[in-house]
């Protein structure tokens, strides 16, 4: 009777073991789709530009929580993203001070250049994304969505 019931036993654990390797690898390969579709990239070949942003959950984000396209005009996203930009740089420039980690290279990005409405309004969201991802404060106003 007993070494029926450790058979049993055996058979249970290896029956549990094999069920469990398929969804590990399921959930590797959703992980790993994931990363790859939060990466932005956004290119124009005639100015020279491009911006590349890769941070996990932020095309979700930007997809479910961000205000739409056409919500704010380019002049608002323009002059806010003057304002981040700046503090971004600042404390990208200060690793003692803030960091590194979070603020890891400058962003070029210049007043007076045409980058159209897309480019402003997804590096727009990026902040507002960052900030409230992080508890970080770029600007001496509130975030808002």
């Amino acid at each position: 009777m007993k070494t029926i019931v450790y058979i049993l036993l055996v058979c249970g654990f290896i029956i549990s073991c094999n069920s469990t390797k398929p969804m590990a690898s399921k959930t590797n390969n959703i992980v790993a789709n994931t990363k790859v579709s939060d990466t932005v990239k956004i290119e124009n070949d005639s100015l020279e530009y491009q911006i590349i942003i890769i941070e996990p959950g932020f095309n979700a984000w930007l997809a479910s929580t961000a205000r739409p396209e056409g919500y704010y005009s380019q002049n608002y996203l323009e002059n806010r993203n003057i304002i981040y930009v700046n503090e971004w740089n600042n404390r990208a420039a200060q690793p003692l001070r803030y960091n590194p980690n979070l603020y890891e290279m400058p962003i070029d990005y210049r007043s007076g250049i045409d980058y159209g409405y897309e480019v402003n309004y997804k590096l727009y969201n990026y902040f507002i994304y960052f900030q409230l991802t992080y508890n970080q404060k770029l600007a001496g106003f509130n975030v808002r969505i």
